[in-house]
This record gives structure tokens, C-alpha cells and sequence, in this order.
């Protein structure tokens, strides 16, 4: 049991706490309520350009990492199409440092424009090399595209397209970032070797004067029930065949959440999981395969992704993974499966709650679907998970009319061809 506080501040700012002595460091996670589902379709991107953005320098602080480095501490940030989370570790003597830095730069940013380019070039050059100029590396550009139709979900995180963020002007980086990065759209989360006490009076020295903003109302598209099979084959440079197969699943807050995430670990988590035993080492059709859960707040996707043994027809592959779906649509896992999946992702929890930084991000994020509070109720609900509950949602969900197929075909390039 991960012992916790919580407070909202008059501002709107939810304050989180968890106390780990056995540490001499502090962690804060400041998780703000804004991902790459709040973009405009034509202005996509802006989420992760502010990950950036935000270490440019703020209203009162020209260079975020300077004085954090002299308080011997460390930070990062990553996006997802939900949320943003930045975070800093520093010794436990010099934590009013992080609340100083984290509380001026949501104040306001300083919104000088050699930052904007500055960090718009990083963005760029991160898209080419992630998107364009890897292996693969436009996969979940096509799968997103191809799965959802009206949901901002079909894009990802990075964006639609490079012109997006070469396009971006200084008054819409401005809006974006004083309609979301506001105390009443985040949680702070303060976990490790500091009390609550402290924790509760830094915050409300730092952030407490910040005044709350209008943030609009969440109205999103809901996707339509998805009733035929979808498919797109490409071709590209790449060493290997490689099968993508996605269907439709809840959102993060379902029941069904947990059964869907038991499920991809039946199939890919470990040598001994369905795929990696039948189609990876005894069939070898597949050199690689995984099967995972897009855990989005609003429905997501289950999706499979493989890489094609050399000399294996992408159909044969495709048609052996089919069967395996087909396997638990007719009978459950077995009791042995289901408890070794329960088995490694209770160890997995007991294992992560020993790092106060683990529990700060964890904290913020449950914080921000409901409660903290359920970070202790997790196992729990894994462990309520049925045989008959992987089985019903097996059958409602493992459907060709379900289904969304890309089959990425290894095509080299003229270049690549030896010469006679």
C-alpha cells in the first residue's frame, strides 16, 4: 500500500504526495491535461513541440537547466496523445529549486522567437529521423490513419506532418500554450524524501499565486463503431516484411482495460507467451512479434506487430497470427497461463512502488483519470480478471470485421540492387 496525500490548490492545481524516506531525492511530476488529441487536425504537432518549448526559457528564467544543474538535479519530459509530463529529480536539500523553476515556466513561457526556431528545428529534425529516415518509422502514421477516422487519435504524438510545425506562428504557439498549461488543467505530483508539510507549503509559495485560466471544455469526436475489415499494403525500403494487425478496444477507465491488457501478455510478453512459442520458434514465420495495448484515455487499439521470417509469404504469416486469435475465442487461457500473467504483473508493481520517481508519474497519472488513490487498487483489479472475462472479450473484439490490416512490404531501392 503506496501511502498518499492530495490537496487542490484555490488555483485549481491538484498536489499529490507520497513520502519515501529511504531516499535522499525528490521527484516532481507536473502533468499537464493536454496531449495531441487537443490539436487542431491542421495544426498537429503542438503538444510535443511545447515538451520542447517548455525548456526555452520562462518569464522570469532565461535557461531552465542551468540553475537546476548547480542543484545537482535532473530532468525530462515525454507526450503521449493524452497528456504531458515533465519531471525533476534533485537531492532532497534543494527541492524548492524544482518548485521555483516548474511554477515560473507555467506562469509563462518568454516566448522569444529565436526559441521557437530554435526548438521548432529540434522538432523537425526529430520527425525526420523517427518518421522519415528509420526503418518502419512511419508505421504508426499509417495504422493510426487507417484505424480511426474521426478521432483525433489518428495521428500521433510527433503530428500529421512536418508543415505543421515549420508553419507555426508565434500567436497560435501563444494560444496553445495560455488555453491548456494552466494550474486548473495539471496535477502535481511531489514524492520522496520530503514531508507533506513542505511539500503543501512549497507548493502553495510557488504555484498558489498563479491565477487559473480559461481552459475549453473537452468536446471530442467519438469514433464510430467500426462494422468491415480495413486494409492498405505499401512498399518501402526496409530489411523485412512486417505485419500490423489493430482492432478496437476500450478506453482507460473500462473494466474491459484490464482484460485487454492481460491478453496481449498472454500472446508476447515473454519466450514462453502464444506467439513467441508457436509462430516465432516453433513455426518460424515471424524473427519478432509483439502484441500491446494503446492504454489512450479514450478507446484505443490492441495491435500486433510482427516481423516476417525471410522467405515467409506475409499472407501465411498473417493467416498462422489469425489462428492464434481464433484459439482464444474458442477456449479460455488456461488457469496456469492466466496466473503467471497475474504473477509478473503484480511483481512488476511491488517492483516500481520501490522508486519514488516510478510512484510520482504513476500518482499524476491517476490523479488525472479520477484519483490517485487507485494506484493502490491496480493489482486488485488484475487479479479479479476470469478466464471467461478473456474469453467474451477475445470473441467481441479478435473479428475480421474488426480488423485493421497493413501489410509493410520490403521493396529495396534501385540503389540497393547489385549491378551486373
Amino acid at each position: 500500500m503506496i501511502p498518499l496525500q492530495k490537496h487542490t490548490l484555490s488555483n485549481g492545481l491538484r498536489i499529490v504526495h507520497s513520502e519515501d524516506k529511504s531516499t535522499q531525492m525528490v521527484a516532481l511530476h507536473l502533468l499537464y491535461d493536454v496531449g495531441a488529441r487537443d490539436e487542431d487536425p491542421n495544426h498537429t504537432g503542438f503538444a510535443h513541440l511545447f515538451e520542447h518549448l517548455m525548456f526555452g526559457g520562462s518569464l522570469h528564467i532565461p535557461d531552465y537547466d542551468h540553475p537546476l544543474q548547480n542543484a545537482a538535479g535532473e530532468n525530462n519530459a515525454w507526450t503521449n496523445n493524452d497528456c504531458t509530463n515533465f519531471y525533476v529529480t534533485l537531492p532532497k536539500e534543494n527541492v524548492e529549486t524544482a518548485f521555483w523553476l516548474e511554477s515560473d515556466r507555467m506562469l509563462s513561457l518568454s516566448f522569444q522567437p529565436s526559441s521557437l526556431e530554435v526548438q521548432r528545428q529540434v522538432v523537425i529534425e526529430e520527425f525526420k529521423q523517427r518518421c522519415l529516415n528509420q526503418p518502419y518509422g512511419d508505421i504508426s502514421h499509417l495504422m493510426r490513419a487507417l484505424c480511426y477516422r474521426v478521432h483525433p487519435y489518428q495521428w500521433p504524438t510527433i503530428g500529421k506532418t512536418i508543415a505543421h510545425i515549420e508553419q507555426a506562428t508565434m500567436e497560435e504557439v501563444k494560444d496553445f500554450f495560455f488555453r491548456f498549461y494552466a494550474p486548473n488543467n495539471a496535477v502535481l505530483s511531489i514524492t520522496g524524501n520530503i514531508s507533506w508539510s513542505d511539500a503543501l507549503a512549497y507548493a502553495e509559495k510557488w504555484f498558489g499565486p498563479i491565477e487559473a485560466r480559461q481552459v475549453p471544455p473537452r468536446a471530442l469526436p467519438q469514433e464510430p463503431i467500426q462494422t468491415a475489415e480495413r486494409r492498405q499494403v505499401v512498399h518501402r525500403d526496409v530489411p523485412a516484411d512486417m505485419l500490423c494487425i489493430a482492432f478496437p478496444m476500450c478506453g482507460r477507465l473500462s473494466p474491459d482495460f484490464y482484460v485487454f491488457d492481460m491478453l496481449s501478455d498472454l500472446l508476447s510478453n515473454g519466450q514462453s507467451s502464444r506467439l513467441m512459442q508457436h509462430l516465432v520458434r516453433e513455426q518460424k514465420l515471424f524473427t519478432s512479434i509483439d502484441a500491446y495495448i494503446v492504454g489512450s484515455n479514450d478507446p484505443g487499439l490492441f495491435q500486433i506487430l510482427g516481423r516476417v521470417a525471410p522467405g515467409v509469404a506475409i499472407a501465411t504469416a498473417e493467416q498462422a497470427v489469425w489462428r492464434e486469435l481464433e484459439q482464444l475465442t474458442v477456449a479460455p487461457p488456461t488457469p496456469y497461463e492466466l496466473e503467471k500473467v497475474k504473477n509478473k504483473f503484480e511483481s512488476r508493481q511491488i517492483f516500481e512502488s520501490l522508486s519514488y520517481l516510478q510512484v510520482g508519474s504513476q500518482l499524476a497519472l491517476f490523479e488525472l483519470l479520477g484519483d490517485a488513490h487507485w494506484i493502490n487498487q491496480e493489482v486488485a483489479h488484475y487479479r479479479a480478471v476470469t478466464l471467461a472475462q478473456l474469453q467474451a472479450v477475445a470473441r467481441s473484439t479478435f473479428t475480421r470485421a474488426h480488423s485493421n490490416v497493413l501489410h509493410y512490404l520490403s521493396t529495396p531501392s534501385p540503389l540497393s540492387k547489385p549491378t551486373k
